[in-house]
C-alpha cells in the first residue's frame, strides 16, 4: 500500500439545480477526491490552503477519514475559495455565476516532509504552476502521478499546461475538454495526441455516457451505472479520481488490467456522488454499499458469447 498526496481545493460550493439549491456548502476538488480515497484505508494526505472562514467541523470531518492535514494551510485573515454554479435540466452543463478565488489567488503548496516520498501524487484541478510546485518538491520520483485539468486552464496557461502534462503519467480530463486540449474531434485521436505529450494512460470522462481509458493500442470502456435521479453532478469528476488513485494507492499495481479495475471503482463512487447535494453522500457512504454498487458494474458489463 502507497502513500497518496492529493492536491486541490477545499472549497465552499452554492449549487443550484433542477431540484433544488444549497447556500454555501462544503465542496472542494480535493474534498471530493480525499472522501473518495477514503474508502481504500491508505496513507493520504491533502495538499491545500483554507481562509479563517473554514469551519473546524469540516477540518474534523475530513480528518476522521484518514486524511492527513497537515498540508492544509490556514490564512486566519484570509477567505476560502468560493464557487457558484446553476446545472440546466440536462444535468450535462452548467453555468459558473460566481469565482472567488480568495485565499487560492496566492497559494505556494507545500508538501509534508513524510509525504514527498509518497508513491502516488493525484494533481487536482488546479493552476498548472502549482501542480508543477508540487512535483518538484517530490524528493523521489513518484510511482505514479494522475493530473485533472479543465477547460479554464487549457484557455488561459495552454504552455504551463503542456508541460506539467509532459511529467504525469496519467490525463484525466472530459471528452469537450480533450478535443479542446488537441483540436481533434475523435476522442481516439485526441487520446493519442495527448500520449504524444506525455502521459502514458489516457482517461477520457464522458459524465453519464462513462469513460474511456487508453494506453498505446489498447481501449477499456467503463459504462456509467444507469440511475433513476441525478442531483449533483458537482464533484462527480473529482470523485471519481479520488476512486481511481485511490484504488492504485491501494493496491500498488499499475499495470493496464488493474487500471481497468480502478477506472469500474472510481464510476462506482462517482455513481454515489450525484445521489445528494455537495459532499453530503459520500460523507455517510458505508463500505459495504461500495462493494454491492462495484457488483452492480460486474453485472452490467459482464456477459458471455458464443463466437460463431
Amino acid at each position: 500500500m502507497g502513500k497518496l498526496v492529493i492536491v486541490g481545493t477545499l472549497a465552499f460550493d452554492a449549487i443550484e439545480t433542477p431540484f433544488g439549491k444549497t447556500d454555501s456548502i462544503l465542496g472542494g476538488a480535493a474534498t471530493f477526491i480525499g472522501l473518495a480515497a477514503s474508502h481504500f484505508n491508505i496513507d493520504a494526505a491533502a495538499v491545500s490552503v483554507v481562509g479563517g472562514d473554514f469551519p473546524q467541523e469540516y477540518m474534523d470531518l475530513l480528518s476522521s477519514k484518514n486524511i492527513d492535514l497537515s498540508g492544509v494551510e490556514i490564512i486566519k485573515e484570509g477567505k476560502t475559495f468560493f464557487w457558484k454554479g446553476r446545472y440546466h435540466n440536462d444535468m450535462n452543463t452548467r453555468d459558473t455565476l460566481v469565482t472567488e478565488l480568495n485565499t487560492l489567488a496566492d497559494f505556494d503548496p507545500t508538501v509534508p516532509s513524510e509525504y514527498k516520498n509518497a508513491e502516488f501524487v493525484m494533481l487536482g484541478n488546479l493552476h498548472p504552476l502549482i501542480q508543477a510546485s508540487v512535483l518538484d518538491q517530490m524528493s523521489e520520483t513518484p510511482k505514479l502521478v494522475i493530473l485533472d485539468t479543465m477547460n479554464f486552464w487549457i484557455d488561459n496557461t495552454y504552455d504551463d499546461l503542456l508541460t506539467v502534462i509532459k511529467r504525469v503519467d496519467v490525463l484525466t480530463i472530459n471528452d469537450e475538454e480533450a478535443r479542446q486540449l488537441t483540436g481533434e474531434y475523435s476522442l481516439v485521436v485526441a487520446a493519442r495526441k495527448i500520449h504524444d505529450m506525455g502521459p502514458e494512460y489516457v482517461v477520457i470522462k464522458k459524465g453519464e455516457h462513462g469513460a474511456l481509458l487508453f494506453h498505446n493500442k489498447h481501449v477499456f470502456y467503463a459504462p456509467a451505472l444507469p440511475l433513476e435521479e441525478i442531483f449533483d453532478p458537482t464533484g462527480a469528476g473529482d470523485t471519481f479520481a479520488g476512486g481511481f488513485a485511490g484504488y492504485l494507492a491501494k493496491t500498488g499495481d499499475i499495470s493496464f488490467d488493474n487500471i481497468k479495475n480502478a477506472i469500474i471503482y472510481g464510476s462506482a463512487l462517482a455513481s454515489f456522488c450525484v445521489e445528494r447535494f455537495g459532499t453530503e453522500r459520500m460523507i455517510h457512504l458505508e463500505r459495504s454499499e461500495v462493494h454491492d454498487r462495484v457488483m452492480q458494474f460486474k453485472q452490467l458489463t459482464q456477459f458471455n458469447i458464443e463466437l460463431t
